[in-house]
C-alpha cells in the first residue's frame, strides 16, 4: 500500500527535475457519461494517481518549486452534504491536504481566482498540452489573465513545456512498493486464468468464461479488469484485439484468453491459450510448443544491459524457425527473418511496458537507439502465431489456430523475475490442471 510520504517523495523528485522558476499543473481524470445520466465507474488519470494517490474527479495538482507558502497544492471538490448524500463522500480540501500530504488545498471552484496568482512570476509551465482540450482552454485563459496585466508589472509564464517526458520516465522505473502491488495484480490475474482453465468446457460461451475470470479477480482484491478481456475461441484468436466474447466454444478448438487484473490502479497482463476440451491435438501442440520456446527464449534476454529490441528479435528468430519446422515457410531462417516472411503469422511486437497503464508510459528508444534495460522496468513478453482462415498459401489444416503466451517480467539487478509465474503454460501442466478439474 502506497502512503502519503511516497507520493510526496515523487512530487519532490519531479519538482527537482523541472526546477525553480517553473510551475507544473496536472488535472485529474473526468467522469465519463455511459448513457444519458449515468456514468462509467470513475478511474483516475494515471499521471495524477502516480503523483497524488487522490481518487476523486474534478481535482488539479499544482507544483510550485521554491514557493515559500507551500510547493505542493491541490484543488479538489469542497464538502457538500447534499451532493454526498446522492453521490458519495468527498475528502474536501482540509482532509485531502492532511491525508495525502499536500502543503495546501483549495476548493476547485476557486481555481480561476487562485491559480493565476500561483503562475505569476514563473518562467515556465510544465503541462501536458493537447491531452485534455477542455483543460487546455483553462490553462490558456489563466495565462491570458496574467498577460492582460503586463502593464501593471505582472510577469506571465513565457513557455509551456510538456510535463510527460520527465514524469513518464519516472513512472517507467517501479519502486519496491509498486512492485508489491503489481505482484498482487499478477496473482489475482493468475488465479483467474487458472479458474478459466478449470471451468472451460465445450458448449460454454466466451462471456461465461470471462465472468469466471472476473469473479476470481475480485476474490483476490482486484475489483476491475486492467483492460477489456479477450476471450477468443477458435479462429477468433486470430483477431488480436477481439473483445466481442459472445461465441460458443467448440470441442477440438483452442481458447485464447488475454486478461489482466487491476489492483490499486496497477495492471497485470496475462495471455494463455489452451484446448477447450482439455487436450491439445498433435498439430495444436506442435504450434503451441514453438510459441512457448519463443517466449522462454525472449524472457532469457531480459537483464540489465540488454536492449529492448533484443527481446523481440529473439522471439522472431525462434518463431520463424518454428514456421519452417511446421512447413508453413520454406528457406533459410536468417533470410526469412530479413524478408519479414513471418509477418502474416506474427504481426505484433513481443511486448510493452507495464504499470499504472496496461500499455504503460516510457520511451522505447533513446536518441533513435533501442532503450537499454535497467532494474525496475516491467514489461510483457507475448509472442504468438496466428493462422487466420483463408491466409494465402497457408495449408488448411492450420486454419483457425491462434496461440499467444504472455507473462509480466520485472528487470532485476541480476536478471529478471516473472511476476505471473502462478499460472501454468507448459502444455502438459495445462492438460493436467484441466483433467483434474474434469
Amino acid at each position: 500500500m502506497l502512503k502519503a510520504k511516497d507520493f510526496q517523495r515523487r512530487r519532490r523528485r519531479l519538482m527537482s527535475q523541472i526546477g525553480k522558476g517553473s510551475i507544473a499543473i496536472v488535472p485529474s481524470a473526468k467522469e465519463v457519461v455511459r448513457s444519458r445520466d449515468t456514468h462509467y465507474l470513475f478511474r483516475q488519470d494515471s499521471d495524477f494517481a502516480y503523483l497524488t494517490g487522490f481518487p476523486e474527479p474534478n481535482a488539479v495538482l499544482v507544483l510550485i518549486p521554491g514557493r515559500e507558502q507551500g510547493e505542493q497544492v491541490l484543488f479538489c471538490q469542497d464538502r457538500d452534504p447534499t451532493a454526498e448524500t446522492w453521490h458519495g463522500r468527498r475528502y474536501g480540501p482540509a482532509r485531502a491536504a492532511t491525508e495525502f500530504g499536500f502543503d495546501d488545498a483549495f476548493p476547485i471552484d476557486d481555481i480561476d481566482e487562485i491559480l493565476p496568482h500561483l503562475m505569476e512570476g514563473r518562467e515556465r509551465i510544465h503541462y501536458a498540452m493537447g491531452q485534455n482540450h477542455e483543460f487546455d482552454n483553462h490553462v490558456m485563459a489563466w495565462i491570458n489573465t496574467l498577460r492582460a496585466q503586463v502593464k501593471k508589472g505582472v510577469h506571465a509564464p513565457g513557455e509551456i513545456i510538456d510535463l510527460r517526458h520527465a514524469l513518464h520516465d519516472m513512472r517507467l522505473f517501479k519502486e519496491a512498493a509498486e512492485i508489491k502491488l503489481m505482484k498482487q495484480a499478477a496473482h489475482a490475474a493468475a488465479e483467474g486464468h487458472k479458474r478459466a482453465m478449470r471451468t472451460t468446457k465445450p458448449g460454454m460461451t466466451e462471456d461465461q468464461v470471462e465472468n469466471e475470470l472476473l469473479h476470481e479477480f475480485g476474490k483476490h482484491g482486484a475489483r476491475y479488469a486492467a483492460y477489456n478481456s479477450i476471450v477468443a475461441g477458435g479462429e477468433n484468436a486470430c483477431i488480436l484485439h477481439y473483445v466481442e466474447n459472445n461465441m460458443a466454444l467448440k470441442d477440438g478448438e483452442l481458447l485464447l484468453i488475454d486478461a489482466g487484473a487491476e489492483y490499486q490502479w496497477y495492471a497485470s497482463d496475462i495471455t494463455r491459450t489452451f484446448p477447450i476440451n482439455g487436450k491439445f491435438t498433435p498439430l495444436q501442440r506442435k504450434v503451441y510448443d514453438w510459441v512457448l520456446k519463443a517466449q522462454l527464449a525472449a524472457i532469457e534476454q531480459i537483464k540489465p544491459g540488454n536492449t529492448w529490441n533484443k527481446i523481440h528479435d529473439t522471439a522472431v528468430k525462434v518463431l520463424t524457425q518454428g514456421l519452417v519446422d511446421l512447413g508453413v515457410l520454406k528457406g533459410k531462417v536468417s533470410e526469412l527473418v530479413e524478408a519479414e516472411a513471418y509477418k502474416p503469422y506474427y504481426m505484433h511486437k513481443t511486448g510493452h511496458w507495464l504499470g499504472l497503464d496496461v500499455h504503460d508510459v516510457g520511451d522505447y528508444q533513446i536518441d533513435n537507439q533501442p532503450r537499454v534495460l535497467e532494474p525496475g522496468m516491467v514489461m510483457t513478453v507475448e509472442p504468438g502465431l496466428y493462422f487466420a482462415p483463408g491466409t494465402k498459401g497457408l495449408p488448411k489444416k492450420f486454419w483457425g489456430i491462434g496461440i499467444r503466451i504472455e507473462d509480466d517480467v520485472l528487470v532485476t539487478k541480476t536478471g529478471h523475475e516473472v511476476l505471473t509465474h502462478g499460472v501454468p503454460k507448459n502444455a502438459d501442466e495445462i492438460e493436467t490442471l484441466m483433467a483434474k478439474a474434469g
